[in-house]
């Protein structure tokens, strides 16, 4: 049996290295995939178009426009001279932000009056709008809370100290990029398993397959470890450009990544030999993976949270490999959490891939028959 399932493996891994096609999707495309989501798959806003409109011409109000524009996250375009210019630069998308200091600004400051500062922002992009808003509050509260130590007693009334955990930067890219490489690793996993058994058919070698004393299981298994080995190649591939090329650290165990890896490979397998057990061409296989997959990346929790669904959407969850993964390896990747942590996803996973393996086993065994 073993030595049935080695050849079938070898013959395998040839007719997929002499597919161009294929080898571009096993080596070149989850690299550029990597790189795209990459960049693209942040949050993060910096160099935001600014106005001020200051009417303080004072040493604190020139202070705080110097705060923020160095702060990296604004870029000042436009000193405004008159109030009708805010609204024009506005509807003209020359600036996202402006900002208004009032006349009196640095004497109430003095005295201990509160001061007002208007911010106005373009919120037609509501999340820029929204980053916009919270950068420049912590901005001026920062500012207001040194200014408040300077002038009076040297201690403030409320000494807050906010401090963040597992990303101290607060880097959209730390929490974003391990998703990436879930969702590159599922996509290539899926098309090589679904397009290459129908493949088989396409050509009439599965015929030629079922004449040979392989069983149906030997065949099953040959032909889903190469994918798997190359699942993995692939997982190390878009791990060494996350951590070498985006810098995102890896605090928990490797050997633990690689073993949840194997369980979440297990489940996206099934699924491709599922897809492969209902199309008759490599259009239809493709067609269905991507069936499968838009609606896995979005009901993942990897674009919107999946407490903010509806129940019945977040029933259907939990048949999602990339539900569980996507908490998995964040998880290593950025908390360093282990076993005792991950548990209940890894075995959630785990019952999900011996259920979609099972019935794609047996579908494959039908159509075989």
């Amino acid at each position: 049996m073993l030595l049935r399932i080695k050849e079938m493996i070898i013959k395998e891994f040839i007719q997929v290295f002499r597919d161009r096609r294929m080898l571009a999707i096993i080596f070149i495309t989850p690299v550029i995939q990597m790189l795209a989501f990459g960049y693209a798959a942040t949050t993060d806003v910096t160099n935001i178009s600014t106005a001020v409109y200051d009417l303080d011409k004072s040493l604190e109000s020139r202070e705080l426009v110097q705060r923020i524009e160095s702060s990296g996250y604004f870029s000042v375009k436009v000193h405004v001279e008159q109030a009708d210019e805010i609204q024009d630069l506005l509807e003209r998308g020359k600036v996202i932000a402006t900002i208004q200091i009032n006349r009196g600004f640095s004497e109430n400051l003095k005295k201990g009056i509160p001061s007002s500062i208007q911010v106005i922002v373009d919120g037609t992009d509501s999340n820029t709008a929204t980053v916009a808003m919270e950068y420049i509050n912590r901005i001026i509260m920062n500012y207001s809370g040194d200014l408040s130590r300077n002038i009076e007693t040297g201690t403030p009334t409320i000494d807050l100290r906010a401090r963040a955990w597992y990303n101290p930067d607060l880097r959209s890219r730390n929490y974003n990029v391990p998703g990436v490489i879930a969702i590159v690793i599922m996509l290539t996993c899926l098309l090589l398993t679904s397009m290459a058994v129908v493949r088989e058919w396409e050509i009439g070698t599965m015929e030629q397959l079922m004449v040979t004393p392989l069983r149906p299981i030997e065949l099953m298994l040959g032909k889903t470890i190469p994918f798997a080995a190359i699942g993995f190649f692939d997982m190390l591939v878009v791990t060494t450009v996350a951590v070498f090329w985006f810098h995102i650290p890896i605090e928990g165990s490797l050997l633990w990544l690689a073993l949840n890896t194997a369980v979440y490979l297990l489940s996206v397998l099934g699924m491709g030999l599922l897809i492969s057990t209902i199309s008759r061409t490599q259009q239809q296989a493709m067609m269905a993976t991507f069936l499968f997959y838009i609606p896995a990346v979005l009901l993942s929790g990897f674009m919107f949270p999946i407490e903010n669904m509806p129940q019945v959407i977040q029933y259907g969850t939990y048949i999602n490999p990339l539900r569980y993964f996507l908490v998995i390896i964040r998880g290593i990747f950025l908390k360093g959490s282990g076993m005792d942590i991950l548990w209940p996803q890894t075995l959630s996973l785990f019952l999900l891939s011996i259920g979609v393996v099972t019935l794609s086993s047996l579908r494959f065994k039908k159509r075989i028959q």
